[in-house]
Order: structure tokens, then sequence, then C-alpha cells
């Protein structure tokens, strides 16, 4: 699936546009948001790095996105520059999503009225802002016939962008090693998150850099067998990972009240059963989204 590239200028008369306004918008958004967590500090724990994280990398990744389209840099990347902006959009859309559930929900709930509470409450604000300007983005981009080509205007690649998102969140909740050290099943289940992320990442890549025709079978094909693949992988993480950590056949713990844990942890910090019950719906999220591209990848890709 060749990726053209359409010739394209920097001009002064684009910064009125549409679509940089909405960039502009999601530059200031994330910049106000981090800007905000970072003046107070509010950020402690895992939860709140991965919104930090969100939050900076978005805004970066928009300030090279604006320079290269106003300084007409786009030819210096033929291979890939015509549909990095939307998977950027789309990986944005799901990053600002979800810092802007797991913040209110894990960290600003639990915090004590004043500034600290009020800076954190308006980067929340903001970072919803951002999510739909990314949102917006993706949308009228994705309303322009041409504008998107190859794997990525398809069904199974903006999966692709999902499940790689909601992976990457897994590993946040898993990034202490007690939720699954000695225990050979829960170390299996962490394979499989990342085996399956790795591959997905693969395929993003293959169609970004155009080479899907490097391989010795067609590219769908190979697809179709990766969400497969994926497929039975994390079918086997579903079974697995409830089983071996809320029940206590197997060392798990069924109740939230019965985890010691939960009642010495700090108020802004998730405890591990929280961890373990978010692990369990987000794998039950990724592998819906898998099952998907298994049914969408079993036709043939046409763009």
């Amino acid at each position: 699936m060749p990726v053209t590239m359409a010739s394209s200028s920097g001009s002064p008369n684009i910064l009125g546009s549409p679509e940089v306004l909405c960039r502009l918008l999601q530059l200031l958004s994330t910049c106000l948001a981090f800007s905000l967590v970072a003046s107070v500090d509010a950020h402690v724990g895992f939860s709140g790095d991965w919104c930090m994280f969100a939050w900076c990398f978005c805004f970066a990744v928009t300030i090279i996105i604006i320079v290269v389209e106003l300084g007409g840099l786009q030819s210096r990347f033929p291979l890939f520059w015509r549909n990095f902006p939307i998977i950027y959009a789309y990986y944005a859309t799901l990053f600002c999503f979800s810092a802007s559930i797991i913040y209110p929900t894990t960290y600003v709930q639990f915090l004590g009225h004043g500034r600290t509470r009020g800076h954190a409450i308006a980067a929340t604000v903001f970072s919803c802002i951002a999510c739909v300007a990314y949102a917006t983005e993706v949308v009228s981009t994705r309303a322009q016939p041409g504008k998107i080509t190859g794997y990525m205007a398809t069904v199974p690649g903006q999966l692709k962008v999902v499940e790689t998102v909601v992976a990457g969140i897994i590993f946040a909740f898993i990034s202490d090693p007690y939720l699954y050290k000695y225990k050979p099943a829960l170390e299996w289940c962490v394979a499989v998150y990342a085996i399956c992320f790795i591959l997905a990442v693969v395929a993003i890549l293959m169609n970004l850099f155009n080479f899907t025709n490097a391989l010795p079978i067609p590219f769908p094909s190979f697809l179709s067998g990766l969400a497969l693949l994926s497929v039975l992988f994390y079918a086997s993480a579903m079974v697995l990972w409830p089983l071996y950590q809320f029940h206590e056949r197997y060392g798990g713990v069924p109740e939230r009240r019965r985890d010691s844990l939960c009642s010495i942890s700090p108020v802004h910090y998730v405890c591990a059963w929280d961890r373990r019950l978010a692990v369990a719906i987000l794998t039950a999220i990724n592998l819906l989204a898998y099952v998907a591209d298994l049914v969408y990848s079993a036709h043939p890709v046409s763009v």
C-alpha cells in the first residue's frame, strides 16, 4: 500500500486556517494542563506521572507538527508525513482522554480544598479541552476524501492505535512488579501485554514507513495472523489475570476491603487491588478491540 506525498510549502496564509487554529488550541491546553500541575507538584504516584507524560508528550509533538507544517518542511519526510499527523492525533486524543479520566478519579477527588486542588481541577478541564481539540482534528481529517491513505484509513488501522494506548495504560498500572512476580501465570499475562503491544507497534510503523511490501506474505494476511494471535493471547490473559488476582484458591484477594494495602495507602495512591481490577477491565477492553480487529482484518484491506 504505497503512501503518496502531496507537495506543500509553508505560507503565512495557513496561520488562520481552522487546522492550525485547532493545533494552537491543542498546544495551549496541553501546556496549561501540565504547567498547572507542575506548579503545585500535584502529580505524585504513577497515575499522576502518566497524566504528566500524556500532556507533555502531546505538547512536544504538536509543536513539532506546527513547526514542520508552517515551515513547509513536509517534503523532507516523504515516506511517512502524509499519515503521521492523523496517527498522532488518534494517539493524542486517547492520551488526553485517559488523562482526563485517570487524573480526577485517582488524584483530584482526594485532594483537600485549596490552591493545589484548584490547579488540579483546572488542569483536568484543560485536558478535556485538549481531548476535544484532538478529536476534532481526527473527525475533520477523516471527513476529507483522500486525506488519510493506506492502512490507517481502515478500521483495523485505527484499532491498532486503541490497542497500543490501552496496553500503555496497562503497563502504567502494572509498573510495580509485586503485582505479578513469582506467579508464572501472571508473568505470562505481562508477556502477553508486551508481545501484543510490540507487534501492534511494528504493524503501525511498517505502514508509516511504507515497508508493507517487505514481507514474504501479503500484508493483509500478516495483519489477519497478527490479530488472531493477539486474540488468543489476550483470551488467555483474560482468564488467568482475574483468576490469579481475585480467586483465593490461587492466592488472589476477592474483595477490596480484604486487601490490607488499600487501608494504609495514601489517599492519592491507587492501591494494589484497584490496580488489579483496572488491569482486568483494560484486558477485556483490549480483547474486544483485537476481536474487532480480527473480524475487519479477515476482509481484504482496500483504501
